[in-house]
C-alpha cells in the first residue's frame, strides 16, 4: 500500500514538465497579454484615437472574460470525449505542441501588420481590428490549452493520485506558477531589448517542445470507462444533474469555495502588474540591472525554501488532513489582501502581500486536493467541465468585472503619457475588493469541516 502512495519517477517527471510549461502558458496569457495590450498595441496611439475604440481596460476585460468562456466550453468537450476515447496522452502532447504553436503567433501581431494585411489607413479602424485580432487569437490559444491542460492534464493528474498522495502532488503543482511567474518576469524584463515578438515565439516554442517530449513520456492510465451506454450529449450534461449534484455535494461544495477562491484572485490579478508598472513605480528592467551574486544566491535559497516549504506542507496535509490548515489558510490570504490595500510604496506592499502569497499557496493545495478527492474516479473526465465553469469561467467573467468597477470608482489612478493619453491605471482598492469576496469562503468551508473534509477513499460514481 505505502508503494502505491509513492508518486514514481516518470508521474513527477510529468507533473513537473506540463505542470510548469502549463502555468508558463498561462501566465504569459494572464500577465503579458494585458502588459501586451497595454505597452504594445496601444503605444503611440492618440486620444481622438482611443475614444472612438475601445479603452485598453475594457478591451481586457473583455479578453479575459471571453478566454474564460472558451475554456469551460472546451473542457466540456474535450473532457467528456477523453473519457469515451478512454485516452489522455493525445490530447496532452498533441494539445501543448498546438499550444505552443498559437503563443508563436502573439509575436506577429501588430498595428503595422494589420495595415498591411487587411489594407487599413484609418487609425480607429486598425486598433480596433488588432484589438479584436488579439482578442480571438487569444481564445484559439485558450482552446489549445484548456484541451491540453485544464482537461486531459488535470484529469491524468487524478487519474495517476490517490487520496493519500494528492497533498503532495498538489504541493508539487503548487509551486509551478510561483516558478512560472518568476521565470516569465524574468523573461518579461528582456521584452524592451528583445521585442514581444521574439519574447512570444521563443516562449511557444519550448511550450511546443513539452508536448513532445510527452508523445514519449506520458503512460496511457487506461483508468477511465469507456461510455457506451449514453449518447456524447448527456455526457456533457452529466455534472447537472440534480442527482449527480446530491450524491457529490462534498465536491460541489469544495467547487463553491474554490470559486469565491479564484473570484477574489481574479479581482486584481489582470490589473496586478499594471498596477505594480504605474501605480508603484515597478520597473523590472532596472530590477535585473541590480543583480548582484549575492542576490542570486539570496534568491535561490528563497527559491529552494519555497519548494521545499510546498513539497513539505503538502505531504503534512496528506498526514493531517485539510481540515487542519483551511481556517489558517483563508486567514492568510485575506489578511494579506487587506494589509496590501494600505501599501502604497513596493516595498511595504511586498511585505504585506507575503501573507497572501502564502494563504493562496495552502488553499490550491487544499482545495484543488480535494476536489480530486471527490471527483469520482470512473467520471473524471466528464467533472472537468464542471470544475472550470467553478474555477474559470465565473472567477474569470465575475472577478475582472468587479476589480474594474473597483478600480474606476475607488481610487483610480489616472495619467497622462507622453502621447496625450489619459489611462485608468488599477488602484490598491482592488485588493480590499479581493480581500471581502475572500472571506465569503468561509461560507462552504464550514459547512465542509461539518460534513468531513477529508476523503476515506477515491469516490466512484454510480
Amino acid at each position: 500500500m505505502a508503494k502505491e502512495n509513492k508518486l514514481g519517477g516518470r508521474v513527477l517527471l510529468n507533473l513537473i514538465m506540463f505542470g510548469f510549461m502549463g502555468q508558463v502558458a498561462w501566465n504569459v496569457e494572464n500577465m503579458f497579454f494585458n502588459t501586451f495590450l497595454y505597452n504594445s498595441v496601444y503605444h503611440g496611439v492618440t486620444q481622438d484615437v482611443v475614444d472612438n475604440s475601445l479603452s485598453v481596460i475594457s478591451a481586457i476585460n473583455i479578453m479575459v472574460a471571453a478566454s474564460a468562456a472558451v475554456a469551460v466550453i472546451t473542457t466540456f468537450l474535450m473532457g467528456a470525449l477523453s473519457d469515451r476515447l478512454n485516452r489522455r496522452k493525445i490530447f496532452i502532447s498533441l494539445g501543448y505542441v498546438l499550444w505552443g504553436i498559437t503563443v508563436a503567433v502573439f509575436g506577429f501581431i501588430n498595428r503595422e501588420n494589420t495595415e498591411l494585411i487587411f489594407h487599413l489607413s484609418d487609425p480607429v479602424k486598425i486598433l480596433t481590428v488588432t484589438v479584436t485580432i488579439v482578442i480571438v487569437m487569444d481564445c484559439v490559444m485558450t482552446f489549445m490549452g484548456s484541451t491540453a491542460n485544464d482537461s486531459a492534464f488535470n484529469a491524468w493528474v487524478t487519474d495517476v493520485t490517490n487520496t493519500h498522495n494528492r497533498g503532495t502532488a498538489e504541493g508539487i503543482l503548487a509551486i509551478m506558477p510561483v516558478a512560472a511567474m518568476a521565470v516569465v518576469m524574468g523573461l518579461g524584463g528582456m521584452v524592451s531589448s528583445i521585442g514581444y515578438d521574439v519574447f512570444f515565439i521563443a516562449l511557444g516554442v519550448f511550450v511546443s517542445l513539452c508536448g513532445v517530449v510527452g508523445f514519449f513520456s506520458i503512460r496511457e492510465t487506461g483508468t477511465g470507462v469507456k461510455q457506451t451506454n449514453e449518447n456524447y450529449f448527456q455526457d456533457l450534461i452529466y455534472g447537472f444533474r440534480p442527482s449527480v449534484v446530491k450524491k457529490n455535494a462534498k465536491l460541489y461544495l469544495t467547487l463553491c469555495a474554490s470559486c469565491i477562491f479564484n473570484i477574489a484572485v481574479q479581482t486584481f490579478f489582470p490589473y496586478l502588474f499594471i498596477y505594480l508598472q504605474h501605480g508603484l513605480n515597478f520597473n523590472l528592467n532596472d530590477l535585473l540591472s541590480k543583480i548582484t551574486p549575492t542576490f542570486i544566491i539570496i534568491a535561490l535559497v528563497v527559491v529552494v525554501a519555497l519548494v521545499g516549504g510546498l513539497v513539505g506542507l503538502g505531504k503534512l496535509i496528506d498526514k493531517l488532513g485539510k481540515k487542519n490548515f483551511i481556517l489558517v489558510s483563508v486567514a492568510l490570504f485575506v489578511i494579506g489582501l487587506f494589509a496590501s490595500s494600505f501599501m502604497h510604496s513596493l516595498g511595504l506592499f511586498a511585505l504585506s502581500f507575503l501573507p497572501g502569497i502564502a494563504g493562496y499557496g495552502m488553499l490550491m493545495i487544499l482545495l484543488n486536493a480535494a476536489i480530486r478527492d471527490f471527483t469520482p474516479k470512473n467520471k473524471v473526465g466528464l467533472f472537468q467541465g464542471v470544475r472550470m465553469i467553478f474555477l474559470v469561467l465565473l472567477p474569470m467573467v465575475i472577478g475582472p468585472t468587479v476589480g474594474n468597477f473597483t478600480i474606476r470608482h475607488f481610487e483610480s489612478v489616472r495619467y497622462v503619457n507622453e502621447y496625450g493619453v489619459t489611462s485608468d491605471c488599477p488602484g490598491s482598492s482592488m485588493f480590499a475588493a479581493a480581500a471581502l469576496i475572500g472571506i465569503l469562503i468561509l461560507i462552504p468551508v464550514l459547512i465542509l469541516r461539518k460534513k468531513g473534509f477529508e476523503a476515506e477513499e477515491d469516490a466512484v460514481a454510480e
